[in-house]
């Protein structure tokens, strides 16, 4: 009887694990949950098997490989393979990898966010600005109006108004308590491709006052030849009668009205620090309150208005009046449109509350033309520009101030063409 079960052969060549009589070797059991793999050069230390574990803590065999792979690590901790206190697995022994950051689009999302918030406050202070604007002069009223040349002109006005002053205020910057408003300076200025030109109009200037139509009443007021002063004209009817005025008188189209008063302008020098002025010789006016001594020096606001309403301290009053005025309006300029200024919300916000505030300006004066008027005002002095009286030839009998009418149509004429200006001023 064979010792070998039933089934099987007991012979000597299909024995199995005891040898074969065949020439060739006896192959191996097949296995087919077991995947051998090659030993790695240098094996992790193994972690002793814990009480009911398998080797590994995990119920299996020394050199068992299951073939699953998780993508993770395992017995991970710091410093030696002790599971449980160190990794970030904490008791499991995992320790999750992370992917590195996407700096690119971390770099995207910020410049995105940026230009956004940028593009929002950049905005809110368009609109802000533009809602503070006075829109109050109505150029469609004014009548019989010249032809419009090249390039764009700015009527500049300087008044006396006392609007939103305390009795404080009036007594700090001598500006005394008279109801209404008059014009202290009158100012034409031309932004062209030649440069800015700023033309100085005295205020006692020998005009004639046109036919006209009322800004309130509306009814229309035929010439008779009057003459008068040029600032009578603001006085008896407004700016639209001082813009018709000027442009009968000069023959020049005026595109945009902008004025500002005693406390605007002063407010706006306090806001940006003062400015700073050259003054070539000492001079005192108790009218206006100036005393000011010679050299560089830093105006406040109420210096800067004594300033430029002195007229009695000067041989040619009125003359020297409108030069120091255009001299401190373009240093002003100058010295506000600056980065520090621009880019400082600090001193941005307050400089143009204060100015918006107080000024008075066309229906039509966007806050781009605005800009383009500030910046030609500081392109005055910036070497691209000119600045001058009107072209004056005498005084009449009353002793007004008489216009040169061939230099003042030879200039009309350069600013109209938008040339550079030869014409040479008073």
């Amino acid at each position: 009887m064979s010792d070998w079960p039933e089934g099987r052969n007991g012979g000597p060549d299909e024995r199995y694990g005891r040898g074969s009589g065949s020439p060739q070797p006896e192959g191996a059991r097949a296995m087919p949950h077991v995947r051998r793999r090659p030993t790695p050069p240098q094996s992790p230390p193994r972690i002793p098997p814990q009480q009911g574990q398998g080797y590994d803590g995990y119920g299996e065999t020394p050199g068992y490989d299951s073939g699953y792979n998780t993508g993770q690590v395992y017995g991970g901790g710091q410093g030696g393979g002790q599971r449980g206190g160190g990794g970030r697995g904490g008791d499991s022994g995992y320790v999750q990898t992370r992917p590195a950051p996407n700096w690119g689009r971390r770099i995207k999302v910020g410049a995105l966010t940026l230009v956004v918030v940028v593009l929002a406050v950049s905005v809110g202070t368009y609109f802000w600005a533009d809602g503070k604007l006075k829109r109050e002069v109505d150029l469609s009223k004014v009548i019989d109006r010249p032809s419009e040349g090249d390039g764009t002109n700015y009527l500049v006005v300087g008044s006396d108004s006392r609007e939103g002053m305390t009795a404080e205020d009036k007594k700090k910057l001598h500006t005394g308590s008279a109801e209404g408003k008059r014009t202290d300076s009158m100012m034409i200025l031309h932004d062209g491709s030649n440069g800015p030109t700023l033309i100085s109009l005295p205020r006692d200037s020998n005009v004639e006052i046109p036919s006209f139509k009322g800004s309130e009443s509306g009814k229309t007021f035929a010439g008779t030849g009057r003459q008068v002063k040029l600032n009578a004209a603001y006085a008896e009817d407004g700016p639209e009668l001082l813009v018709r005025t000027v442009e009968f008188n000069t023959g020049l189209h005026i595109d945009h009205y902008v004025e500002i008063g005693f406390g605007g302008f002063a407010n706006i020098v306090d806001a940006i620090g003062g400015v700073e002025m050259d003054i070539p010789k000492a001079f005192k006016d108790k009218k206006s309150g100036a005393d000011f001594q010679a050299g560089k020096q830093t105006l406040n606001g109420e210096q800067s208005l004594a300033f430029v309403r002195t007229r009695y301290a000067f041989a040619g009053s009125d003359l020297d009046r409108t030069k120091n005025q255009q001299k401190f309006l373009a240093a002003l300029a100058s010295q506000t449109a600056t980065p520090s200024t621009i880019l400082n919300p600090f001193r941005l916000y307050p400089t143009m509350g204060a100015g918006l505030d107080t000024l008075v300006v066309d229906k039509d004066m966007s806050l781009w033309s605005l800009g383009n008027m500030f910046f030609a005002m500081k392109g005055v002095t910036g070497g691209e520009g000119t600045s001058m009286n009107i072209p004056l030839s005498g005084q009449s009998v009353n002793g007004n101030l008489v216009w040169d009418k061939d230099k003042v149509k030879q200039l009309v004429e350069q600013l109209k063409n938008d040339e550079k200006v030869t014409v040479k001023g008073s």
